[in-house]
């Protein structure tokens, strides 16, 4: 199934995923652009929320850019299957093997990022219309940083993940709901389904 349909077929988690799937959709009918960075106002990212085996822990990169325990993830730069974009960034960023739960969409959220100096060149504040997906890897798995993008990689129990993260809307809207959806509420229960 192609993204736009994944994206259409994929049902809500709440008002914050209803809402922005709406504006997901608006942007992929009228920007063909949005598979790129090189559109300046939105383009595509994907993230991963990577659990261990029983789905009690996550991985989590600490970023250099925010200075702050996050996902792992990245922008789509023109490729339209973001779970190949979700998986590559968790092994370049983590060095682990992960592999999807499920290939179905496990979140969506539009994230804003603000503007900020890369490589010595400016980048304007912008929208990431963020597809994230579930991922599985093994928590005694060498692990590493990616050292231009992460200081640390480390795993954390659900809670402790939401503790060590200092970006209070990523801990409200984003990895919360993550949680919510991993511990049988939903979707989140297709880690149970998948170990049995």
């Amino acid at each position: 199934m192609n993204i736009e349909d994944a994206i259409r077929a994929y049902r809500p988690w709440n008002e914050q995923e209803e809402r922005d799937k709406a504006v997901m959709l608006r942007v992929l009918s009228t920007m063909p652009d949005c598979f790129d960075r090189a559109n300046e106002i939105a383009h595509f990212s994907a993230s991963s929320w990577i659990v261990n085996q029983d789905g009690s822990k996550v991985l989590m990169a600490y970023h250099n850019l925010y200075r702050a325990w996050a996902w792992t993830g990245g922008h789509a730069d023109g490729d339209r299957d973001l779970l190949a974009v979700a998986l590559r960034e968790a092994r370049e960023e983590t060095g682990i093997h992960a592999e999807p739960v499920t290939e179905d969409i496990f979140s969506l959220e539009i994230l804003t990022v603000d503007g900020h100096e890369k490589r010595g060149r400016y980048v304007p504040s912008h929208l990431h219309l963020n597809v994230t997906y579930l991922l599985r890897a093994d928590d005694a798995a060498p692990i590493r940083p990616k050292s231009d993008e992460n200081a640390a990689v480390q795993w954390f129990t659900l809670e402790d993940a939401l503790e060590n993260c200092a970006e209070p809307w990523m801990v409200r809207r984003v990895y919360g709901k993550l949680n919510e959806k991993l511990k049988g509420s939903g979707s989140g229960g297709e880690i149970s389904k998948a170990n049995q």
